[in-house]
C-alpha cells in the first residue's frame, strides 16, 4: 500500500501539530507516508529521523495554483498512491487526488476554515483510523550528540525572539529584562532561535543583554536546532516554529501569545504554558488582540523562575 498525506500549510508549528496524526496514520496503514508539503513547513528535517516518513513531496508555489493542477496530479498519479489523507477541506486537492487515479480518499468536511487546527485534525484522524490519538507531538531524534558541551551546572534556554509577524513580537527589550533578572538568580545560557532574517533582532539582543553566555541558532538549519533544543531546560519566547519544536521534544515552554489564536497553539501540549494579554484568556487571545502592552512583565518572570527549578 502506498499512502499519501496532504498537508498543505506553511508554518513549522503547524507540521509539527499535524505530526502526531501522521505518525498515526502510518501506524494504522502499517506503512511509512509520503506528505506532500511546503518547503517552508520544513518536513523534511522534522521528520529526517521518522520511520513513519518516507518521502517529502515539494508543494512548489508552481503547483500551488490553478496551472498547477495538471502537473501536480501527473506527480502524484506517477507514484500510483492508493490512499490519501488530505488535511484540509479544499475541493482543489479532492479533484487533485481523483484525478490522480487515487482510490480510497480521506478529507477534512469540504470548505472546512476557521478551524482549531489541532482540533479539527484529531477528530478527522480518529475518524478515518477508528483509534484515539494523542494531540501530543514527539520528533523523532538523531541519538548522536549535537557536538555541543551543556554544562549541568547552568540552566540552557532557548530564546524565541521573532515570529512571523511583527504584532505578534513581544519586544526585545521585555526579553532582555526578563534574562538579566532570571541570570542574576542562575547560572544561564540562551540559545538565541531565529533564521538568517531575524538577525537584526537577534543583534539587537546581543548588543542589548548584560549576559554574554548566549549563542545564536540563526546559522543553523532545522535539524540542527533540533539537535541543540532537545538538551534545553526551557524555552521562552513568542508564537513560534521553535516554541512547537521544543514542545515537540518535551521542553518545557513559556509561550508568549499577544496577537495570535492562543489556545489552538498552546491547547495541544502539556509542555505550553501560554502567556496571555491581562483582559483575555486563552480563547479571546487570537488575531487582532494586539496585546503586546497588556503582557506583565512579573509575571513572566515568575513563571520562568517557576519553570526552570522544577
Amino acid at each position: 500500500m502506498k499512502v499519501l498525506v496532504i498537508q498543505q500549510r506553511y508554518g513549522i508549528g503547524d507540521m509539527v501539530i499535524f505530526s502526531p496524526y501522521i505518525q498515526a496514520i502510518s501506524k494504522k496503514c502499517g506503512v511509512p507516508v509520503s506528505i506532500l508539503a511546503k518547503k517552508s513547513s520544513k518536513a523534511s528535517e522534522i521528520f529526517s529521523e521518522d520511520n513513519s516518513v518516507n518521502e517529502i513531496i515539494d508543494l512548489e508555489k508552481s503547483l500551488d495554483t490553478i496551472r498547477g493542477f495538471f502537473k501536480l496530479s501527473k506527480i502524484l498519479k506517477e507514484k500510483n498512491f492508493d490512499r490519501v489523507y488530505i488535511f484540509n477541506g479544499s475541493l482543489r486537492y479532492n479533484l487533485i487526488a481523483k484525478h490522480a487515479g487515487i482510490k480510497s480518499i480521506f478529507q477534512y468536511p469540504l470548505f472546512t476554515s476557521k478551524d482549531i487546527i489541532f482540533q479539527t485534525a484529531k477528530i478527522f484522524t480518529e475518524n478515518s483510523i477508528g483509534e484515539i490519538v494523542d494531540t501530543q507531538p514527539s520528533i523523532k531524534t538523531d541519538k548522536k550528540k549535537s557536538g555541543m558541551i551543556f554544562d549541568k551546572n547552568y540552566k540552557h534556554i532557548i530564546l524565541g525572539l521573532s515570529a512571523s509577524g511583527e504584532t505578534k513580537r513581544w519586544g526585545v527589550n521585555n526579553f532582555v529584562k526578563v534574562t538579566n533578572k532570571v541570570s542574576k538568580e542562575y547560572k544561564c545560557k540562551f540559545y538565541l532561535a531565529g533564521g538568517s532574517a531575524d538577525q537584526k533582532i537577534i543583534d539587537e539582543f546581543i548588543n542589548k543583554s548584560e549576559s554574554k553566555n548566549f549563542f545564536s541558532l540563526t546559522n543553523l538549519n532545522i535539524k540542527e536546532i533540533i539537535s541543540i533544543i532537545k538538551y534545553a531546560d526551557l524555552y521562552l519566547g513568542n508564537d513560534t516554529g521553535f516554541m512547537h519544536i521544543s514542545s515537540a521534544l518535551g521542553v518545557r515552554c513559556i509561550g508568549i501569545f499577544i496577537d495570535s489564536p492562543a489556545y489552538a497553539y498552546s491547547g495541544y501540549s502539556k509542555n505550553i504554558k501560554a502567556i496571555i494579554p491581562r483582559g483575555e484568556t486563552i480563547n479571546s487571545t487570537t488575531h487582532n488582540t494586539n496585546g503586546r502592552d497588556k503582557i506583565s512583565l512579573d509575571d513572566v518572570i515568575q513563571k520562568v523562575l517557576e519553570y526552570i527549578t522544577r
